[in-house]
């Protein structure tokens, strides 16, 4: 109720007012049944034009920290997320995300959308970074499609660090779904799972036309800005 609330009668018409986001290839998101909408991630603002544009509700992976927070303000930001269809995601690996990943599973079972962002966190430059096998697993165990969608210019909107967003015109794509059916059964092989990811990330190369990194996670540079950035305030840095 809340999501349909926010979506049609507040933040969507805002959106589209203000930021008259155009929309190609709406017609290869599913009307019934499960399936992965799987997006390049340039800005904070995708988790909302996305949901914006596609008719049908969509969940989100999120990250785990937006529903640890303490105090009220924690409460409330993990109450509001959890209304509007965020699921938290454990990105630390092993057990704790293997658990995320099974309830998004669920949610895909249950006939909804799911969108993911492959990559694991926002590109720190713009350009396309190595995906997540996440996403992969998530499509082989639940056997659904996996759709990439491409947001354009969302980082124009609100690039990292910016709170307030400024007024510009986004795009999505979205591209025709992928059939892993033929891997079926094969969610724990490793080779398998990477295969998957990289076919889903050259997909969302083609049609976001990003600079693509296969061979670098973005949180790896995204750690290394950080660790250069600490090094020059604290002096031993070179610039």
């Amino acid at each position: 109720m809340f999501y349909w609330f926010l979506k049609h009668l507040v933040v969507g018409p805002l959106v589209r007012l203000v930021f008259r986001p155009w929309v190609s290839g709406l017609r290869h998101v599913p009307g019934t049944g499960g399936a992965i909408l799987a997006s390049n991630h340039l800005s904070f603002s995708d988790s909302v034009f996305l949901p914006v544009v596609v008719p049908r509700p969509v969940a989100f992976l999120a990250k785990q920290e937006y529903f640890t927070g303490t105090g009220l303000k924690g409460w409330f930001t993990a109450l509001f997320f959890r209304l509007i269809n965020q699921l938290p995601m454990d990105r630390s690996g092993g057990a704790a995300s293997a658990l995320s990943l099974t309830a998004a599973a669920d949610v895909l079972r249950a006939g909804k959308l799911l969108g993911i962002y492959p990559e694991g966190t926002r590109s720190p430059d713009g350009r396309l970074y190595r995906g997540k096998v996440g996403v992969a697993t998530l499509a082989l165990e639940a056997g659904v499609p996996v759709i990439p969608v491409a947001m354009i210019g969302t980082d124009q909107v609100q690039p990292i660090g910016r709170i307030v967003p400024r007024v510009h015109r986004v795009g999505i794509i979205i591209g025709p779904a992928l059939d892993f059916r033929r891997y079926h059964g094969q969610h724990e092989d490793r080779d398998v799972l990477r295969a998957v990811t990289d076919e889903i990330m050259l997909n969302l190369a083609r049609l976001s036309g990003q600079e693509s990194v296969p061979d670098v996670y973005a949180a790896t540079v995204k750690a290394e800005l950080a660790r250069k950035r600490s090094g020059s305030d604290d002096g031993t840095g070179r610039g």
